[in-house]
This record gives structure tokens, C-alpha cells and sequence, in this order.
């Protein structure tokens, strides 16, 4: 099958490049031709300036945060398909899935980051919760550390290691690209990126981006399919600027290589099946339907004075047939394998509003904001349990299968239990999240030394509900105050050592709706925690260089076994005591050679359990969090093919436990990816060809076990593209 694949993709970078090597016989004294080539390749991948939340815009070396962001370059150079496969360029993020689902959960600094607190354009619970495609955004900004202060509570009780925000591509110039692409087993597709100003001044602009996958993955007998929308129009006229995006998002994946369970903490964890395996029941899937719209509207009321409101909204629609299996026996990988069915309906709404503006005074300069914000979240579902019909006539939840050998059965029936009227899902939480800020940045010394100071006051409202009586069950109405001092010393134009201190606040986690959890969908209060942090900043060239050194904690939440006779897979979710993480990031990125482009780094994470119950595990590694990490990847252009790439990356993750007694160890792994670009230009615009294989060495391993559960690494896969661009 690999060759098949191997040799598609090689017959579309053979025909590129041959084409390439016709065309520079034609046009060999053409010297705009490597201009046009040249500025191809210059785009920048990897920046470090941008929006910090209620700071606004901030250059790298005046914030006292670490912060990358991977630009829509990045994204289509590399042919990511997930936000998931952006990130994997960061050595601080790790990502898996969530709790039995194909939502993509990011680990930032040993912290779950949901998709429920991925913010568009600073707003939250706009964006898609569980699969995003990236090729809507200009960036996918990435913030190491908490960020309660500047982004707000994360509504969906994640974020506290880091976030990710996503900045919405605009119209800048007059823009046509279209790829085509190819990913193996066989999902073809395209995507498309148009876009241009127009009206007096070109006070008007219009961005239009639409994105169209569907086929067989790697992985056997699993399907994907996606349909994305997005335009993006702005208004920029005098002193005022208005932006409007909306964006439109339907996903499915029929079949999905599920995680695994193992029944108890005396397992060893069974050795991982083939790369492509896939022990899924063949009726299981996920639809994910998403409508969002979002505008803003920016004044300059005086010289260096700005006031700003946004307003945004979500409507999400979610359907899925789930079924993990539980490993009973590790070494012959026998498995039970129950089902789930889940319907859930999100209805959310977001707003910010404030002013942002700039004085000198004494000798000293200051940097104001103020304003407020308010998250609006409602939650919609219910769930089944299935009846797999036995031999006698009867049901049971509850079939054998295997990891290495699967079972295929049919699909089971609902059974009737409290989950809720399935064609018409109860609300079963509500959000009300608001706050208010102010910071003030003082910058001496000519602004060599930039103090930060800001608190934000917050207002939480969480309400829970039956899915059986429609009564509240629950409410949590609570205020807190999260102040940040930050700290920037620049003793040289190029290079910057900085300190901050912040807080963070999320809603408590939410247990998962799971067949064995005993505690299906229970809210748990909201918490918050302290982070320290110092780091240093360089910029030589177009490199940017970075180092930090952090320590946070936060209560831990997880699945204990708790089996009775009658449910011997029975767990609950608690949470209990604290996990601390401090550690060390190494970041590089950019081109410290016109020839040569480093994208990543390193990084060293130390997360141990305290406080726990009877101080039975304390001092332990927490679940799922890997000693180190390493993602770094280089491209090179040879000097005698300049119009061509060679691309490559390792991306190595340490040892990580499964269970909070630490018997139960993932061994480290190491994956490797190559890749191609080849650019020609014909008539003066440049067509780019691409080809890549990630995990190129076809290496099945164990990537995560955050959360207790086991996730295993997608096989070798093969892409190949063209994109013709005006």
C-alpha cells in the first residue's frame, strides 16, 4: 500500500520538478523569476509579535510572556490539516484526544487545553470545540502560561499550562490561491484563499476561504470527510475600522481509531498494535456541525487613544456512536468494548469591550487598558448506553473484543436509562462569565524597562441541571480578583530578560460522559492557581531565540477505579489534590542563514503530584505528562536547486505514567517527518508543489496517556500538493 502511496506522491514532486527544470531552460536569464522564488520562500512560518488579550499588540521583546505565532505559511507549507498538526512544531504542546471522543485536546506545559477555550480573535466559546481546520486563520497563536488576566476565565475549565488564540485572516491585497492535495490512504481535496480590497481609498475589503477533504486515512477502515467556509469582511475608513468573520464547519470521521482503557492499574501496558490498526467498531463515528460569526468595530478617538467592541456567537451541533475499548488481559490484548451515543447542542455568545491608549508623563511612558468582557455558555445533551443483543435473546452492555484481533459486532440498541431525551437533548449546564480590567504599562529608561501591573476582577456563574426533572441541581456564584505584574529589561535593542506573575481561573472540570463513569457529566467548582515565570528573549537576524523557567499548579482532576460486583469497569471522577509543573522551554525559531530555517526547540517538564488523598501517591509524576520533549525542524535550500525545499523534523517525547501510583510507564518515542517544496513560476505567479511523509519510519507507539488513557501514533503518512497562486 505504502509504495502505491509513495509512488503517487513521487510522480506529482517528479512533475513539478520537471516542469521546474523546463521552465528555468526557457527563462534562465529571467532574473524576476528568483525574485518571485525568493519572496516565496522569505514568508515568514514563525513570529512572536501580536495580541496579548487586554495588553493589545505587543512586540516579542517588550512582553513579558512567551508567546509564538504560526502564520498561514506555515500552515499551508505544511499541509496541516488540524490545529493539532500546527502545533506540532511546538516543543511546549503535546496533543491527544478528549475522553473517548476525536476532539483534539492540547497539553500546554502538562495542562489540558480544550477546545472549548481556544479563542478566535480574543473572544472564547466561538471557535469549533473539537476538530479546527487552520486554514481560516493568518495565525494560531500560541501563549505559554496561565492567562487569566488577559484573556478572561477560560469558560470551559481548561487553559491553566497556556492558550490558543486564532486571528482571522483579512484582506491586505488582491489574492487568488488555489491547492489541490492528497493525503494517504485516499482523501483528496482542495482548498481555496481569495481575497481583495475594492471602493474608494480600498476602504473595503473581502476574504473568502473554503476548504473540501473526504476519503480513507492510514489508518484501516477509517474515513474523514471535512466541509469548511469562511469570508471575512472589514471596513476601514478615517479613524474607524469594523471586521466580520463568520465561519462554517462540518466534520465527520466514520470509524475513528478510538483510545484504549486498561481495566485496572495492575496491567502492564500492552504492546502497541500495528501503526494502522484500528480496533473501532465499524458503526462508530463523529459528526461535528458548527455556525459562528464575529465582529469588531475600533475607533481611534485621539492620537494614540483606541476604543473597541466585539461581539461574537457559536451554534454547535454534535453527534457520535462511541466505543473505547477497556484491555483486560495486556498481553493477549483482550478487550471489552461497551458503547456510547451522544447527542449535545452548544448555544454560545461572547463580548469584550474597552480602551486602549498612550501617555508620557515625568520621564516615564504608560500603556492604559481598561475594559470588560462576558462569556455567555449553554449546554445541550444526553447519552445512551447500548444493548448488544447475546445469543439467548437478551442484552448486554458489555462485548469481548481485542485490541490485536478486533470483533466486529452490530449496533447495539439504546438502552433506557437518565441520559436524557435523545432527539431533543436537555440542558444540562449554563455559564455566566464576566470581568472587568485595567493594566498600566510604565515603561523608564526610554522604555529599556517595562513594568506591567493589571488586575482583573471576575464574576462566575456556573449552573448545573437534570436531564431527567429539567430542575437545577447545582450553582456555583463566586467572584475573584486575578492580578499580573510583569516585568521587561531590554539592555540592548536585540535581546530582553523578563519575569511576570499571573493567575489562572477556570470553571472545575466536567466529568465525561462515559458508559463505566459512575459520575457521568458532574461540574465541579471553579479553581485557580499562582504561576511564576523568567525568561529571556534574542533576535539576531530573523531568528528569535527564547528561554523560560516556570512553575504552576492546579487541582487535579481523574478517573479512580471504584468496581462493584455488578460493574466490575466502574470509575469515578474526582478531583483531588494538586499538580505542581515547573520546567524549562528552549524555543528557536527563524532563519539564522538565508538558506536555513529552524522551527522549535525543547523543553523539560517536572509534574508531580501533591496533597493527595492520604498522601498515597504524593511526589508521584502526574498522568500523561512526559519528563521532556524535543520538536525541531529544519528547512534547507540547496545551492544548486534554489527553488527548491527539503524539509524535515524529529519530534521526541519522554517517558509518561497512565496511573497516579506510577506502575504503569509509556516508554519514550522518537518520530521523524520528510518533506519537499519545489516552487516554478509561470507568467510571474508561483506554483508551489509539495510533497511530505510524517512518521516516515511507519512507527507504532503509544503517544499520550494524559487523562488515563492510552492514544496511539497515527502511521506513516504521505501528502502531496499543488497550489497556483495569483
Amino acid at each position: 500500500m505504502f509504495a502505491r502511496i509513495a509512488s503517487r506522491a513521487a510522480a506529482v514532486a517528479l512533475l513539478g520538478c520537471h516542469a521546474g527544470t523546463l521552465f528555468a531552460q526557457e527563462k534562465t536569464a529571467d532574473s524576476g523569476d528568483d525574485i518571485v522564488v525568493t519572496a516565496q520562500q522569505q514568508r515568514p512560518q514563525v513570529t512572536s509579535d501580536g495580541a496579548l488579550g487586554a495588553l493589545g499588540d505587543r512586540p516579542a521583546l517588550e512582553t513579558p510572556f512567551n508567546v509564538r505565532n504560526y502564520t498561514a505559511q506555515l500552515i499551508l507549507d505544511q499541509q496541516a490539516e488540524t490545529l493539532g498538526e500546527v502545533l506540532e512544531n511546538d516543543p511546549s504542546v503535546r496533543t491527544t484526544q478528549g475522553f473517548g471522543n476525536q476532539a483534539e485536546l492540547f497539553v500546554i506545559r502538562g495542562f489540558a487545553l480544550a477546545g472549548d477555550d481556544v479563542a478566535i480573535d480574543g473572544l472564547y466559546g466561538i471557535t469549533p470545540r473539537q476538530l479546527v481546520s487552520p486554514e481560516l486563520y493568518d495565525r494560531v497563536q500560541v501563549l505559554n502560561g496561565s492567562s487569566a488576566f488577559l484573556f478572561g476565565a477560560a469558560p470551559g475549565g481548561t487553559g491553566l499550562g497556556g492558550g490558543i488564540n486564532l486571528i482571522p485572516k483579512r484582506a491586505e491585497k488582491t489574492l487568488f490561491r488555489a491547492t489541490a492535495n492528497y493525503a494517504g490512504d485516499s482523501v483528496l481535496g482542495g482548498n481555496f484563499d481569495a481575497g481583495g480590497r475594492f471602493g474608494a481609498n480600498d476602504a473595503f475589503g473581502l476574504r473568502v476561504n473554503g476548504v473540501y477533504r473526504k476519503g480513507d486515512t492510514p489508518i484501516d477502515g477509517e474515513q474523514r470527510s471535512v466541509r469548511v467556509g469562511g469570508a471575512d469582511f472589514d471596513f476601514r475608513a478615517g479613524p474607524g475600522r469594523f471586521f466580520l468573520d463568520v465561519g462554517y464547519e462540518d466534520q465527520r470521521v466514520y470509524a475513528p481509531r478510538p483510545q484504549v482503557r486498561l481495566a485496572n492499574t495492575g496491567l502492564a501496558i500492552p504492546r502497541v498494535p500495528g501503526a494502522d490498526a484500528n480496533y473501532a467498531q465499524p458503526w462508530a463515528f463523529t459528526k461535528l456541525r458548527d455556525v459562528y460569526a464575529l465582529a469588531r468595530a475600533e475607533v481611534d478617538v485621539a492620537p494614540d487613544w483606541t476604543v473597541y467592541l466585539a461581539a461574537g456567537f457559536r451554534d454547535g451541533r454534535e453527534n457520535g456512536e462511541y466505543a473505547t475499548p477497556t484491555v483486560t488481559n495486556s498481553v493477549t490484548g483482550a478487550a471489552t468494548q461497551a458503547r456510547l451515543f451522544v447527542p449535545r447542542e452548544d448555544n454560545n455568545e461572547s463580548g469584550q469591550i474597552g480602551v486602549r491608549g498612550k501617555f508620557a508623563v515625568g520621564g516615564t511612558t504608560h500603556a492604559i487598558s481598561v475594559g470588560g468582557t462576558l462569556n455567555l455558555a449553554e449546554n445541550r445533551n444526553a447519552f445512551a448506553s447500548g444493548g448488544y443483543v447475546t445469543a439467548a435473546g437478551g442484552t448486554t452492555t458489555m462485548v469481548n473484543t481485542n485490541i490485536y484481533a478486533p470483533v466486529a459486532v452490530a449496533r447495539p440498541i439504546n438502552l433506557v436509562g437518565t441520559g436524557g431525551n435523545l432527539a431533543d437533548p436537555p440542558r444540562v449546564s449554563r455559564s455566566e462569565f464576566g470581568s472587568v480590567f485595567a493594566s498600566d504599562t510604565i515603561g523608564l529608561f526610554d522604555d529599556r524597562v517595562l513594568v506591567t501591573a493589571g488586575v482583573r476582577q471576575q464574576h462566575l456563574v456556573v449552573d448545573a441541571f437534570s436531564r431527567t426533572t429539567f430542575a437545577r441541581t447545582s450553582r456555583y456564584d463566586q467572584s475573584a480578583t486575578t492580578p499580573v505584574v510583569g516585568i521587561v529589561v531590554r539592555p540592548t535593542p536585540t535581546f530582553s530578560l523578563y519575569g511576570n506573575r499571573i493567575e489562572g481561573l477556570v470553571q472545575g472540570p466536567t466529568a465525561p460522559l462515559n458508559d463505566t463513569v459512575t459520575n457521568p457529566g458532574e461540574v465541579f467548582a471553579p479553581y485557580r492557581t499562582v504561576q511564576y515565570e523568567i525568561g529571556a528573549k534574542w533576535e539576531i537576524r530573523r531568528l528569535t531565540a527564547t528561554l523560560a523557567l516556570y512553575r504552576t499548579s492546579q487541582p487535579n482532576g481523574y478517573s479512580i477505579a471504584t468496581p462493584t460486583s455488578a460493574a466490575p469497569a466502574a470509575t469515578t471522577f474526582v478531583v483531588d489534590g494538586r499538580q505542581r509543573n515547573q520546567g524549562i522551554e528552549i524555543g528557536f525559531n527563524g532563519e539564522p542563514v538565508d538558506w536555513l530555517r529552524v522551527i522549535g526547540g525543547g523543553s523539560i517538564n517536572d509534574a508531580t503530584l501533591r496533597r493527595t488523598a492520604g498522601g498515597l501517591t504524593d511526589g508521584n509524576d502526574a498522568i500523561g505528562v512526559p519528563d521532556y520533549q524535543v520538536n525541531l525542524g529544519l528547512e534547507f535550500i540547496p545551492p544548486f536547486l534554489r527553488a527548491a525545499t527539503l524539509t524535515g523534523r524529529v519530534v521526541h517525547t519522554g517517558r509518561q505514567y497512565l496511573d497516579v501510583t506510577n506502575r504503569q510507564r509509556l516508554d519514550d518515542w522518537t518520530r521523524f517527518d520528510l518533506g519537499l517544496r519545489y516552487i516554478l513560476v509561470a507568467d510571474e505567479h508561483p506554483v508551489t508543489f509539495r510533497v511530505s511523509a510524517e512518521n516516515v519510519a511507519d512507527r507504532r507507539y503509544w503517544t499520550s496517556a494524559f487523562g488515563g488513557y492510552l492514544l496511539q501514533g497515527q502511521p506513516r503518512t504521505v501528502k502531496a500538493s499543488i497550489t497556483v497562486e495569483y
